[in-house]
């Protein structure tokens, strides 16, 4: 008999075809009434299938699935499950670490890249035949700048090689100083002051909530931009708003916002903002090899076998 999986959002198509050969599979996105949906199969759910771009699971919903066993997220961060509970029931939690890495310091650099050459400005100049005009269209070049990365894990380091490519010095703030060439900040703000881009790969936690704030911003100054491809809870979203208004820096350039998906009005008026909707590791390859992860995450528990990516 299937065991019966409680899954928030879809995987891709090949990877749900998969999930649904091997488990009895409840479409919660598709429902109309989730709540009831949820009550109906309470008993029966062991198993929740989680994304990054959903409400995640929270305490709550815990609570109401008293056989819940395992929580297996669709992504890297896993900031909207409510750790702590589901340590207090015994529910494993597991994500899909490092598949994502590539991709999302590829955003980073595009990102960069797209503030730096004023490339969406750009695009709009062709598209609405202002080429034909005169045009004032200077961009900054990367060679030569500086580019601070806060939290140096796998995501800061493989933004660090790329800004390398592009003939950048790196510089680095983290809680830890890693085996690495790159000079080591302790202060935030001493690091803003001294580059020219500001990249956050850090994790979402307490303690990084509102790590960017006006202060740091201002430090970075008006020829700096903010690039943030990790979390928008790393950000203190009205100081960034005010600092884009007064120009007090260059620009922004994110792939994540506090509110996800929405996004302040304000900013999408910006014209030195670049806004991608959550992307960082949105390539074909990247999700499916999540969409694996997932599923041989739910196997292997359920083959009593250890766990290929657990959450700690």
């Amino acid at each position: 008999m299937k065991r019966t999986i409680l899954a928030i959002q879809p995987l891709l198509h090949n990877e749900m075809v998969k999930l649904e050969e091997l488990f009895n599979v409840i479409r919660l996105w598709e429902s109309l009434e989730p709540e009831q949906l949820i009550i109906d199969n309470s008993n029966d759910i062991v198993a929740i299938v989680s994304t990054y771009n959903s409400r995640g699971v929270s305490a709550r919903l815990m609570e109401a699935l008293p056989n819940l066993e395992i929580i297996a997220q669709y992504g890297v961060g896993f900031d909207n499950i409510d750790i702590k509970t589901a340590h207090e029931r015994g529910v494993l939690v597991t994500n899909t670490p490092d598949v994502v890495t590539n991709d999302t310091a590829d955003m980073a650099l595009f990102l960069i890249l797209a503030l730096a050459r004023r490339a969406v400005e750009a695009d709009m100049y062709v598209r609405v035949g202002r080429w034909q005009s005169s045009i004032d269209h200077m961009g900054t070049t990367l060679s030569g700048k500086a580019i601070g990365i806060v939290g140096l894990g796998n995501i800061g380091k493989a933004i660090a090689r790329r800004a390398e490519a592009f003939n950048m010095s790196v510089i680095y703030h983290s809680r830890t100083v890693k085996d690495v060439e790159y000079k080591y900040y302790d202060d935030l703000k001493e690091m803003a002051r001294d580059c020219d881009f500001l990249a956050i790969a850090c994790a979402a936690s307490g303690e990084t909530n509102g790590l960017i704030d006006y202060e740091v911003l201002k430090a970075l100054g008006n020829k700096g931009y903010l690039v943030n491809i990790a979390r928008g809870s790393i950000v203190n979203e009205e100081d960034l708003l005010i600092a884009l208004h007064n120009r007090a820096i260059a620009g922004a350039g994110l792939d994540v916002f506090a509110g996800e998906p929405n996004v302040p009005p304000e900013m999408i008026k910006m014209d030195n903002v670049v806004l991608s909707p959550h992307v960082g590791g949105g390539t074909l390859e990247t999700r499916s090899k999540m969409g694996k992860i997932v599923i041989d995450n739910l196997i292997a528990h359920f083959d009593g076998k250890p766990l290929l990516t657990p959450v700690k």
